[in-house]
């Protein structure tokens, strides 16, 4: 959950985002591995940081030209406060294809996803209008 502890609503719970994730993987290259280290942010699917302009890619502005240590190596690198700050939702997702010949000519269809769900905006379901 992400919450904003200066907004409650009339119960006192604090506004809050759940983040659910659907269906998902891990990443496979063991560490070390050349790629991983370009793209380290794989290593974790969920990652907070500061909101900061020019802050767009995770790795990188340019991904597969960046050296390395570009994108969330610089953007965490200071482990600033997340505290009552302006903040970004970074949320990994892939798939892992085992490819097999009954994949040919048509390929499988493989679904990622997650959902963002709204905690606390209402003290009660706002669909629904008692006469008041």
């Amino acid at each position: 959950m992400i919450a904003n502890t200066d907004k409650k609503n009339k119960l006192d719970v604090p506004t809050t985002y759940i983040l659910t994730p659907g269906g998902n993987t891990i990443m496979y290259p063991l560490e070390g591995a050349n790629f991983r280290e370009k793209a380290n942010f794989v290593s974790h699917h969920f990652w907070l940081t500061k909101y900061k302009d020019g802050e767009m890619y995770a790795g990188g502005n340019y991904p597969n030209q960046s050296k390395l240590g570009e994108g969330f190596p610089k953007y965490i690198a200071d482990n600033e406060s997340l505290a009552n700050e302006d903040i970004v939702v970074w949320y990994t997702m892939g798939i892992t294809h085992f490819p097999r010949p009954e994949d040919w000519p048509v390929m499988p269809r493989h679904e990622v996803s997650f959902k963002l769900i709204p905690r606390g905006f209402f003290s009660k379901n706002p669909a629904i209008n008692l006469g008041e």
